[in-house]
């Protein structure tokens, strides 16, 4: 079929702009893209040829932590259930899937629905990094009722969100320490045809650097094939004039800097078309849920590692739902199922793949909940809080173990009783003893961050007692 000049120069500038929007690096700008190509193709900056990679599972809503490890041993449980059996929100102890931490040697349980995950932990592949929170400076009780420096609207869904994303709790950031991060290690990535970040959540500012812009992408069941498909550049000899003819027009001026620039923008998103034209085919089936089809595009993504040049990638998902204000059991009980069967889906296919000991998998969310719960009987939630546990796994993973700092009863676990030494209110709101950048910052040394990177990754690192608390084989 013939097309005329009017038509072949529409359909060629709407490639063009499909070609930009495929690897979002329109967000960037021209210039800033053309930098990005000139850091990563000077010599000498490949750090390594091993590939890592971290992938972040956000629990939107804020996930009530206090159901999902408990105190199993006697005391522990009789403050836990003291706290919460009354009106409904306490989990069984017979329910409980347990654990004994060495670091602890006291035991534990995690909630009934993460199966699979405690088979994980039994394998040494999962860790729990316990009382996390955002934090400005440590922070006791005592100097938190005194009214010393603690993050920016404490206790706001989107404020607390943020915070947890960009590891920066004074004020509001405009990058994320996952872009930061990117930023930090392009010169690892020599020669990637992709952003180091991928989001399959929409844009949010945790993929957000200086210097990078992330590759936002749609979860399955939207073939990947047909993610980053530039329409009007197939077989068909009309179309075969088309690319030729752009090819032409794209070395015209290819000397001046915002010309060079876009031509790299469009190069490299026609690279990225061409290498993923195929939908591949995973060892692992994936449960069709919200948090399991993002991460099985994920791991479709990490199929093509090696043929796009990925030395190291981070990825961002996410599962809301967590705002429990009610009806808690059922719902976070859904979500934990939601939770476990796609973490295990993941972990089997990195296996699989033969990277489970190079891809990292973290949970990250707004804060945990009250230990008094709001409501009683089935329609027990509970409110916002503070600092909570989150899950680490994979195959580098220190795992079948807990970490974190010391709170008020020398423990790294707090203890369970409202108005208690960790409760800086009388409901059960406990002040954290890990902030966000010691628990961030230990996934980023194991990514290839070096120690003289970590504060520029990390500006407020230097409030906080360690930077790595240990949970990641090196």
């Amino acid at each position: 079929m013939k097309t005329d000049r009017r038509e072949f120069l529409k359909r060629s500038c709407g490639a063009l702009s499909m070609a930009a929007l495929a690897t979002q690096m329109s967000h960037l700008g021209a210039v800033s893209a053309l930098a990005q190509k000139n850091l990563r193709d000077k010599p000498g900056k490949n750090l390594g040829g091993d590939y890592k990679a971290l992938v972040c599972v956000f629990l939107g809503g804020g996930n009530d932590s206090n159901n999902l490890v408990v105190p199993n041993f006697s005391a522990g449980y009789a403050d836990y259930a003291a706290a919460r059996s009354a009106q409904g929100l306490a989990i069984p102890q017979a329910s409980l899937l347990p654990v004994t931490p060495p670091t602890l040697g006291l035991d534990f349980g995690l909630h009934p629905n993460l199966a699979d995950v405690h088979g994980l932990w039994g394998q040494g592949n999962v860790a729990v990094v316990c009382n996390v929170g955002t934090l400005v400076q440590p922070l006791t009780k005592q100097q938190y009722l005194s009214g010393d420096p603690r993050p920016d609207q404490l206790f706001s869904h989107s404020n607390q969100v943020e915070q947890f994303r960009t590891a920066v709790s004074a004020y509001n950031a405009t990058t994320g320490w996952g872009g930061r991060l990117a930023d930090r290690t392009l010169g690892i990535n020599t020669g990637a045809a992709i952003p180091t970040v991928t989001s399959m959540a929409g844009v949010t500012v945790f993929s957000n650097g200086e210097n990078t812009q992330p590759l936002i992408m749609e979860p399955a069941p939207t073939p990947l094939n047909q993610v980053l498909a530039l329409e009007g550049f197939g077989n068909g000899a009309d179309e075969a004039v088309r690319r030729n003819t752009m090819q032409l027009i794209r070395s015209e001026n290819a000397d001046q800097t915002m010309v060079a620039a876009a031509g790299f923008l469009t190069q490299q998103a026609v690279n990225v078309s061409q290498q993923l034209s195929t939908d591949p085919t995973l060892t692992v089936t994936f449960p069709t849920t919200v948090l399991g089809n993002q991460l099985k595009q994920v791991a479709k993504l990490l199929k093509f590692r090696t043929s796009l040049n990925m030395s190291r990638q981070i990825f961002y998902v996410q599962l809301p739902g967590f705002d429990t204000h009610s009806s808690q059991i059922a719902g976070q009980g859904n979500l934990m199922t939601q939770l476990n069967q796609a973490l295990k889906a993941f972990y089997d296919e990195t296996v699989a793949q033969g990277i489970d000991a190079q891809v990292t998998t973290f949970t990250m969310s707004d804060f945990s909940r009250t230990l008094n719960p709001a409501g009683s009987g089935s329609t027990a939630g509970s409110d916002h809080a503070w600092a909570g546990h989150h899950l680490v796994l994979g195959g580098a993973v220190a795992g079948g173990n807990f970490y974190g700092r010391p709170t008020a009863n020398g423990s790294i676990f707090p203890t369970l009783v409202n108005s208690g030494p960790d409760d800086i209110s009388t409901r059960g709101r406990f002040v954290p003893t890990v902030s966000v950048e010691m628990y961030a910052a230990t996934l980023a040394r194991w990514f290839g961050l070096t120690e003289t990177q970590i504060p520029l990754v990390f500006p407020y690192i230097s409030n906080f007692p360690t930077s790595n608390l240990g949970f990641m084989n090196t």
